[in-house]
């Protein structure tokens, strides 16, 4: 074959791949084998290698990914990506359809799942798939393409006709549960950490560096928005009609509603019905059809007010307890686990259940062998919640807890006015030992990269960690000769730890893991005695006047520095060259001096880190709770419902975004018009989580 002629051969082979790939992935209506399909797709590959300047982007063979690392940029979205209210209850739903029929009339409504994944922008131009961002802040996003391009249901080129030559289509890119249970089968055979549940997955699939990673997990979409100009139809509907003849998987349980008793029915059948499908829902989502109508309404600066979130009730199954195993924790702290008989609960089996602490057992009287009801609200280990006693067999007994701890048999303490049960073999316990070096290397203690979980583990089997200051005395040859490790990880990990050196005292002071000292104490400790040493001669009493610390705190930080074990790992790390004064504060103004500020939600150009940062360089303070000691709170989306109410009960000043950046560059009177802004917001609100 002629060059040319490979070449056309190429763009036939995309053509006849794709489609292939569309009837057997989106319309479930292959019409060739399995193997038929694979010689197609492997005679493309060939083609492709052998002609690489002529491939396409968005050629098929892109399906399977690449081992090359992604770096993920930042792109702004060219419409922004709002957040949806969420409604809890069918009076809340049945409020905010009377406001929208209050404002504009009868109306059409649009009835789908909600999908419990991560959210995606695609971006198609000419009927090609040109980009795809993730959700991110709502304004910017990373691009993903390369990983989007691996998940089979999405279409890289369109088919038909009538689609605009530029437009984005949105949706959710989910785990099914198949792919879920056989990534954590796997991880499980591996000694690996198991994936909480198959939204984070989702998400965390997506963010791999290598798109061969993503294409072998299994990802899956759905699509449920259109953006864009001249769109061929004139309601939510139909464009997601017009979508599915494009080739986009558009979900098949999407309803037209025409009155609150639609909607509501729509909810009850799919409340049962969805634990038959196999992926994740957690609520419907409500949408007014007519784009007209949906520009009439508008949107506020997080949300639009033509949709709404209905969201599900967490889901319980009644199974038998059959034993409990003891986990130790970091601290020292034992936590009991349940082994229970395989039950089906939200799209997963469920083998294991928290029951958290002895108090919890006594309090439920749970015995072996007794039937009980757990839940699962989206965490890893569902909890029991109920024991249904009618169930109990006959010659059932009392639990009786454990008294020695049962990985170094120590015998285990309860400190007065502590539910847990501890272990007080800290320097010889290895769950503990490892916990804390895992604490120490975490993202916001010291932040060293390449230490994970298994990591540590190896290195402590090889007897080369003990400690958190072993850390800087490992070489990096001994670490190369290390199983599955080498020369590469080797190298990061020892520039890890090089790069950890720099991290702030304060950040230094929540790494070394003394009890109760969290992220916050340990910066306002640091800010009030400005070095290690000042913190380690200070007295209880004094410890505790600094702010956030009271009794309890300062008496577990002299315990820690009484300790002869923990003053040696100070004294080596002191040697490793770590910081152990705090540098000079410089306050950009002095707007919130004598302030206390709690924060709370989510942003739209801020983390929640960001927004405490800027609150203390104004000269502020940030609470985590609401008390009548509280001066404001910053909301943000997603405001919990009982902070909202304990805010309104102490009449606490609540400010959004704007209105809190207006505050701090001196903007008083875009502040209050804001502040005002949003305390209208509440008043004409009833449904919990909404955006202000």
């Amino acid at each position: 074959m002629s060059e040319r002629t490979e070449i056309q051969r190429m763009r036939e082979l995309e053509d006849i791949v794709e489609y292939h790939s569309r009837k057997y992935y989106v319309d479930n209506a292959p019409e060739i084998s399995d193997f038929e399909f694979d010689a197609l797709l492997r005679e493309l590959q060939e083609l492709e290698a052998k002609h690489p300047d002529e491939a396409s982007p968005n050629s098929p063979t892109k399906r399977v990914g690449s081992d090359i690392t992604n770096s993920f940029k930042s792109v702004e979205h060219r419409y922004p990506m709002l957040s949806l209210a969420n409604t809890y209850s069918s009076e809340e739903l049945g409020e905010w359809i009377d406001r929208i029929t209050k404002e504009i009339g009868e109306v059409e409504f649009v009835a789908e799942l909600k999908f419990d994944g991560t959210a995606i922008s695609l971006t198609y131009e000419d009927g090609a798939l040109s980009r795809a961002v993730t959700r991110g802040d709502g304004r910017r996003g990373d691009d993903v393409t390369d990983n989007v391009r691996t998940i089979a249901t999405i279409p890289l080129r369109l088919t038909g006709e009538g689609y605009p030559s530029l437009f984005e289509i949105r949706g959710e890119i989910y785990m099914p549960y198949a792919s879920f249970d056989r990534l954590n089968t796997e991880r499980e055979a591996a000694g690996e950490p198991l994936l909480a549940n198959p939204r984070n997955a989702a998400a965390g699939t997506l963010k791999q560096q290598s798109s061969q990673v993503v294409a072998r997990r299994g990802l899956d979409c759905t699509l449920y928005h259109i953006a864009g100009d001249n769109l061929p139809a004139s309601t939510h509907y139909g464009n997601l009609m017009e979508a599915r003849k494009w080739g986009f998987p558009v979900s098949n349980h999407i309803k037209v509603c025409r009155s609150r008793k639609e909607i509501e029915a729509f909810i009850a059948y799919w409340d049962t019905e969805r634990k038959s499908l196999p992926y994740a829902t957690d609520g419907i989502v409500i949408k007014v059809n007519d784009y007209a109508y949906q520009r009439t309404l508008g949107t506020t600066a997080k949300a639009p007010r033509w949709a709404v979130a209905y969201k599900f009730q967490a889901e319980r199954a009644l199974t038998r307890l059959r034993s409990v195993d003891f986990q130790v924790g970091r601290t020292g702290a034992i936590t009991p686990v349940a082994n229970l008989d395989p039950v089906q609960l939200a799209g997963t089996i469920v083998k294991r259940a928290s029951i958290h602490n002895a108090q919890q057992i006594a309090a439920l009287d749970i015995r072996l062998g007794d039937m009980v009801y757990v839940e699962k609200g989206g965490e890893i280990i569902p909890k029991i919640t109920e024991v249904e006693l009618s169930e109990r067999p006959a010659d059932s007994e009392p639990f009786e807890y454990i008294t020695h701890c049962p990985e170094c048999g120590s015998e285990l303490v309860r400190y007065e006015g502590e539910a847990k049960h501890y272990c007080p073999n800290a320097t010889e316990c290895k769950p503990q030992i490892i916990g804390r070096i895992s604490h120490f290397v975490s993202r916001k203690a010291m932040d060293i990269e390449g230490l994970g979980g298994e990591t540590i583990e190896l290195l402590w089997e090889n007897g080369m960690l003990r400690d958190i200051a072993d850390i800087y005395s490992l070489d990096p040859i001994q670490l190369a000769a290390l199983p599955r490790l080498g020369e590469k990880s080797a190298a990061n990990i020892m520039e890890g730890i090089r790069r950890s050196k720099d991290v702030a005292f304060e950040r230094l002071l929540f790494a070394l893991g003394i009890r109760f000292v969290g992220e916050t104490t340990a910066k306002y400790l640091a800010g009030h005695f400005l070095s290690l040493d000042a913190i380690a001669r200070a007295t209880t009493e004094e410890l505790a006047e600094a702010e956030e610390v009271g009794a309890k705190i300062a008496v577990a930080i002299t315990e820690y520095f009484r300790d002869e074990h923990n003053r040696n790992i100070v004294e080596r790390l002191r040697d490793a060259g770590l910081h152990f004064e705090a540098a000079e504060r410089v306050l950009t103004s002095e707007a919130l001096m004598g302030k206390s500020v709690v924060i709370s939600g989510k942003f739209s150009g801020r983390s929640r880190d960001d927004m405490k940062a800027l609150v203390e360089a104004h000269g502020g303070k940030c609470l985590a709770a609401v008390s009548a000691n509280v001066d404001f709170i910053v909301a943000g989306e997603n405001m919990g419902p009982a902070k909202l109410q304990k805010a309104e009960k102490l009449g606490i000043t609540i400010l959004n975004e704007e209105a809190f950046m207006a505050l701090i560059s001196h903007d008083e009177a875009r502040a209050t018009t804001a502040e005002s802004a949003v305390k209208q917001d509440i008043v004409d609100t009833p449904i919990q989580g909404r955006l202000f």
